[in-house]
């Protein structure tokens, strides 16, 4: 009969088998983190370019049909089995199966950049997070990884694109852990997404990335009122509002590419549609305002007072561009729409705009992507500690509000937001 161990002992057991783990993630971390950071910051100089290039040639809005003609075909072609972007990472975790393409990752920058040159309306982190995790789950063969601990590597690929192409280091790191599955998060992958996240973004820096500081836009410091009983309410009010319309986004962007899907066969044609339509609009209105990231409306936001349709507008020229099967993301263009809508609310609330804006910034994001805890972080990290609390309760009432549809189709529900019952359970 096998003779119990000691505490003393097991501890000891513990420890030698801590080590190895924590050095072997450590080097695959490191690893993923290079390889994410370098393609993030390649990836956010090529997007620099091409969106100076089209401001200073606003004609090319018209060759957008062409554009999304074009990239819908290269993906017909030669990226069939990466089409789903971030779903397939996802998947991939759920039910590890085969090797994640390589090729997900030029065919998503080329793609991004070309959208975003040509004038559609799309984000960068669907690129960074696709690169992240096709070039992390490589090293599955290079150093013999199990099926099951694939897992972790395209876990901590997410995070470290989602880090350096933010410099949201530790909201990368939740984000990688949070998003794939609704009330449930895989602490298992806890070390190598964080290590990722953090070298990644520090990889980024080093290649001389400079991302948007928006505490430098209002000098250093968010107008944060004191907490009294109707500043809660109010945040509790404009977090309801931001999860209505991060669900609202969510669903109709879902609804239109199942529509185009369903009645053009012909991917190509979609894009070609949806670049026809962006580029009447732009030439109706008068204004390259919505196309693009938007990053200049976000910082406006911060700055004065803006028209309530912006927000609406941007939704209208994303949902078109996704919908139709422009490449990029949805992320920063849910910034620029949360930013502006929380500008918009601030005279209704009695609220400072900067702060209302950040907080949409960030909560409209936790509602369509079902990370509340992430874009909690993600608000510390942008705007300072002060605004945490309050940016924690918009995140929440937004994820609760925005219902159980995501921007990520593969995003599965484990446990429901208002019952105790579960639903997809994940592995």
């Amino acid at each position: 009969m096998k003779t119990p161990s000691s505490p003393s002992q097991q501890s000891k057991n513990d420890l030698h088998n801590l080590l190895p783990y924590i050095g072997k993630w450590l080097m695959l971390a490191i690893i993923i983190a290079v390889l994410a950071g370098t393609a993030s910051a390649l990836f956010l100089f090529s997007l620099e370019w091409a969106t100076s290039w089209r401001e200073s040639h606003g004609w090319i809005i018209w060759l957008l049909p062409i554009a999304g003609f074009a990239v819908s075909w290269m993906y017909l072609k030669i990226g069939k089995d990466v089409e789903t972007g971030n779903n397939l990472l996802l998947n991939q975790i759920h039910n590890p199966s085969k090797i994640i393409p390589l090729r997900m990752a030029p065919l998503i920058w080329i793609g991004t950049v070309i959208s975003h040159l040509f004038g559609a309306s799309v984000g960068r982190e669907g690129t960074a997070v696709q690169m992240g995790g096709a070039l992390a789950d490589q090293l599955t063969h290079v150093f013999k990884i199990e099926q099951q601990q694939r897992r972790l590597l395209i876990m901590a690929g997410i995070s470290a694109g989602f880090a350096s192409v933010f410099g949201t280091p530790l909201a990368g790191a939740i984000f990688g852990l949070e998003v794939l599955a609704i009330g449930r998060m895989r602490y298992d992958a806890i070390l190598p997404c964080f290590i990722a996240a953090i070298i990644a973004d520090q990889v980024g820096l080093l290649w001389g990335v400079h991302h948007t500081h928006y505490n430098d836009i209002t000098s250093g410091m968010l107008p944060i009122p004191h907490f009294t009983a109707w500043v809660f309410l109010a945040t509790l009010i404009a977090g309801v509002i931001f999860g209505l319309v991060g669900m609202v986004f969510a669903r109709t962007t879902h609804g239109l590419s199942d529509f185009m899907k369903k009645h053009i066969t012909y991917a190509p044609w979609r894009a070609f549609i949806g670049g026809v339509l962006i580029a009447v609009a732009v030439w109706m209105i008068g204004s390259h305002r919505y196309i693009g990231l938007g990053i200049p409306v976000i910082v406006e936001s911060f700055q004065q007072q803006l028209s309530a349709s912006d927000f609406a507008s941007k939704m209208i020229f994303t949902i078109t561009s996704i919908g139709t099967g422009f490449k990029g993301g949805e992320v920063t263009p849910l910034f620029y729409i949360g930013a502006t809508l929380g500008n918009a609310l601030a005279p209704l609330l009695h609220m400072p705009f900067p702060m209302l804006a950040a907080l949409g910034f960030v909560a409209v994001f936790a509602g369509a992507a079902n990370t509340p805890i992430a874009s909690t972080v993600m608000a510390i990290e942008l705007f300072g500690t002060e605004i945490g609390i309050y940016a924690a309760i918009a995140c929440v009432i937004s994820y609760l509000f925005s219902g159980h549809t995501g921007i990520y189709h593969a995003q599965r529900v484990e446990h429901a937001k208002h019952q105790h019952e579960v639903k997809n359970k994940a592995p």
